[in-house]
């Protein structure tokens, strides 16, 4: 039994070569964020481990300046939007 036009245009669905590259590069861009989201929340487990174990205050606050860099850097390449890492930064300041 054949299947209903349809369906079939559901499942056979072809795209542009501009629409296939650009879902390629969307893909490596997902990828690559996830990546970074990944290492920033790394460094603030580090940071936050820091304070619970009472590091020296040079410590904590290396570790708080390596966390900012990578929040400041993820907002230029545009993996965090401008008032989350604001607001990420100040919530973590204020833990201090």
């Amino acid at each position: 039994m054949a299947q209903p036009k349809a369906a079939n245009k559901k499942t056979a669905k072809t795209k542009r070569p501009s629409a296939q590259k650009r879902a390629l590069q969307n893909e490596k861009r997902r990828l690559s964020n996830r990546s970074y989201r990944a290492k920033v929340l790394t460094a603030i487990r580090g940071f936050e481990q820091a304070l619970a174990t009472k590091e020296e205050a040079s410590s904590v606050q290396s570790k708080l300046n390596d966390v900012f860099s990578l929040m400041d850097r993820g907002v230029k390449t545009g993996v965090f939007k401008v008032n989350k890492a604001s607001r990420t930064k100040a919530r973590l300041s204020a833990r201090i």
